[in-house]
């Protein structure tokens, strides 16, 4: 099994061209080079669903209370992204401190980030877009799911604003 791991990850193609662009991406740095089957994602299928019923019991996908977070009504929003804060914090501290690895043995890599003024700006359009359409990017397809066909433009926009971000990436400020 181990000299197979090894065989793909000798076979699989090295991308990282333009390495100080690329660190800007965590998947880029931490991209496994291990090859599976077309149904090993099934799992992440299975994970998202999860994932989504749970976006919806905790009414995190709820247009109502995105609105309350946004009019300062109610601290259920606060309190669900508060905790994931302190969840995201506490689990990068413990990858660091003990050296994680993933579930194949790969080194799991954290590269430092410079704080700049782009990601004022792009808070800035995410939070406005996030107000306006009573959706962030996490919640979208449980809402979907949910019956909220009209969250499909939404979707939609969010797709063509990556693809934009993309598009005009190396000239706007990082």
């Amino acid at each position: 099994m181990q000299d197979q791991q090894q065989y793909q990850m000798q076979q699989a193609p090295v991308t990282d061209k333009d390495p100080g662009m690329r660190s800007l991406d965590a998947i880029c740095i931490n991209e496994s080079r291990l090859r599976h089957k077309w149904y090993h994602n099934f799992k992440y299928l299975a994970v998202g669903m999860l994932f989504g019923v749970i976006l919806v019991k905790a009414e995190v996908v709820s247009w109502f209370r995105i609105q309350e977070m946004f009019r300062l009504q109610s601290f259920h929003m606060y309190g669900i992204i508060g905790s994931a804060v302190i969840t995201g914090m506490l689990s990068v501290w413990l990858i660091k401190k003990f050296n994680v690895k993933t579930i194949y043995g790969e080194p799991v890599k954290l590269s430092s980030k410079t704080f700049n003024k782009g990601q004022i700006y792009g808070g800035l359009i995410f939070g406005l877009g996030w107000a306006m359409t009573g959706a962030c990017p996490g919640p979208l397809f449980a809402q979907i799911g949910t019956g909220g066909g009209v969250v499909v433009v939404t979707l939609l926009s969010a797709v063509a604003g990556t693809w934009v971000y993309g598009w005009l990436r190396r000239k706007l400020p990082h």
